[in-house]
């Protein structure tokens, strides 16, 4: 008998005509609406459920994707899980992402996904999704275009969409700069996403998309916190949202200027970053926030291992009626993966008892 070759999330990360618009936007909510026919000089204007004009941070989860057991999009799952999320304190929703398994969904169920959830949300919230789809700019901006007229408040772009891996910056920032053409005054974000290839903007280029006054979102994977820093330098004065990926970064993150986090650990426990949105300037519990940052970095490796599943497993031992089921991690998850998990969630718990938390 071979043993079972341990999948990360790391090996998750690496595999992987418009509508009418009369239809498109018919019953969405005035907030949503944003005309595609009159270029703005200021997006910022009319995109007011992502801009915020406080100081509050925000946890936003990258969404997993509940499945049927024949492998089918579980749309009534789906609707338990965004109200666990609100009940946990969440303040918007990343929809179509690549916990999500995007990259398994044909283009209809990445459309169908993200209208559910923006039907169910209903205008509390904002719901952003990922959108660069396509081989040229001008397919990535005809889905771009769908996506947004599901009623999301910002169409998420990444990064490696727009250059090969060998290629310059330069060509990225052209491919850039034809696709917002092609796009009339759409708010985008960017998402330094692992698949198909991570690609991670500098400085330089990070200030060149700020420049192009298009994008109201940012999620950064980088894990190196001198290179996030220097981008939340850049932010300053920039009504731009940054959300870090990087569990290790929260504290920092959250101390140096960023709008909150967008982890894929909130799919596990999100009342904890919603926590540590919460307190981690608060002066009064740095201590603490010391403690859980330090608590969240040991626990990230163990529930990255078999990502997606893992997050599965673990919502369902919390109460929800979500299955094992994934297209990118087919495979079960073994005894001993679950006895760890198992054991998270009873340090989780000790967290919750510790900070006076109350879980979903």
């Amino acid at each position: 008998m071979t043993e079972k070759n341990h999948s990360t999330r790391r090996d998750f990360l690496g595999k992987v005509s418009v509508l009418p618009i009369g239809l498109a936007l018919a019953g969405l909510p005035s907030q949503h609406l944003f005309s595609q026919t009159t270029k703005s000089n200021n997006i910022f204007e009319s995109n007011h459920l992502i801009m915020s004009d406080n100081n509050e941070k925000k946890f936003v989860p990258v969404m997993v994707t509940p499945f049927t057991q024949e492998g089918k999009i579980d749309f009534n799952t789906l609707s338990a899980l965004i109200d666990f999320y609100i009940a946990a304190g969440v303040k918007g929703f990343f929809a179509n992402c690549l916990s999500s398994e995007m990259y398994a969904l044909t283009p209809e169920e990445r459309l169908s996904l993200t209208r559910h959830v923006v039907k169910h949300v209903n205008g509390s919230m904002p719901v952003v999704a990922t959108g660069s789809f396509g081989d040229t700019n001008k397919e990535r901006a005809e889905f771009a275009k769908q996506i947004y007229h599901t009623g999301i408040n910002a169409v998420i772009l990444i990064t490696s969409h727009f250059a090969k891996k060998e290629e310059s910056d330069e060509i990225m920032l052209s491919n850039f700069h034809e696709f917002f053409d092609l796009t009339d005054n759409i708010p985008m974000g960017t998402y330094e996403c692992p698949a198909p290839y991570k690609r991670i903007l500098t400085p330089q280029t990070f200030t060149s998309l700020l420049d192009t006054n298009r994008l109201v979102y940012h999620k950064d994977t980088s894990l190196d916190f001198p290179l996030v820093k220097a981008k939340l330098d850049l932010i300053k004065g920039n009504r731009i949202e940054f959300y870090d990926a990087h569990t290790p970064n929260t504290m920092n993150a959250l101390q140096h200027g960023a709008k909150g986090m967008s982890a894929i650990a909130g799919n596990f426990y999100p009342e904890i970053f919603v926590w540590m949105c919460n307190h981690a300037n608060d002066p009064k519990l740095q201590k603490e926030v010391a403690w859980l940052q330090t608590e969240l970095t040991k626990a990230d490796s163990i529930i990255s291992t078999s990502y997606p599943m893992s997050s599965k497993y673990f919502l369902h031992k919390r109460g929800l009626n979500i299955l094992p089921v994934s297209r990118t991690s087919p495979t079960p998850l073994t005894s001993q993966e679950m006895q760890t998990l198992d054991g998270v969630h009873a340090t989780f718990m000790g967290w919750c008892d510790r900070l006076g938390i109350k879980a979903v």
